[in-house]
């Protein structure tokens, strides 16, 4: 027993330096999806996907997980989006509050605009598991492209999200 517990910590460990050691990271300017998709929840996200909007990698954007309080005239001030951009390709998203709600309005959204490609834009430590939520519940056949923005995550959080990573995995080979 105490063999198997050592080889479960040791994997455990070893996981974990993997998973801090190799962080997604932005994606190449030339590959052209047709919507981006931001997680709110992380300095850099919101500003990430309307950089990719604006430089034409993306036609539409989506921006998931948005406070109910914020008004569309409010956000499109406070990152400088014009409305007729706001009008055309800028859609917020109000239902989400965790990474599974998010991959849930991300994909409902998905279907309801027919889009079969789409830049993920979320935190470096956030993007795998992020990932992984969207890709369960996504239309088959849409390509996710990992748009990290880069952070300095504390061991804190990494070792948080490294652990909910794994929760989240064991938990859906389970069915849950």
């Amino acid at each position: 027993m105490l063999r198997l517990i050592s080889l479960v910590v040791l994997a455990w460990a070893g996981g974990f330096a993997a998973f801090t050691a190799t962080l997604p990271r932005p994606a190449g300017e030339e590959l052209q999806t047709e919507a981006v998709v931001v997680l709110t929840g992380g300095a850099g996200r919101i500003d990430r996907g309307i950089q990719v909007l604006r430089d034409g990698w993306a036609r539409q954007l989506f921006v998931s997980g948005v406070d109910h309080e914020v008004k569309p005239h409010e956000f499109a001030v406070q990152y400088k989006v014009r409305s007729a951009v706001m009008a055309c390709c800028v859609t917020l998203g109000f239902e989400a509050t965790d990474t599974r709600s998010n991959a849930t309005e991300v994909a409902a959204w998905l279907r309801a605009q027919g889009i079969h490609s789409v830049r993920l834009v979320t935190s470096d430590w956030h993007m795998r598991r992020a990932e992984m939520e969207l890709r369960r519940v996504a239309p088959r056949g849409v390509e996710i492209v990992e748009d990290a923005v880069a952070t300095r995550p504390t061991r804190r959080t990494l070792f948080m999200e490294y652990n909910k990573l794994i929760a989240r995995f064991v938990l859906g080979a389970l069915g849950g």
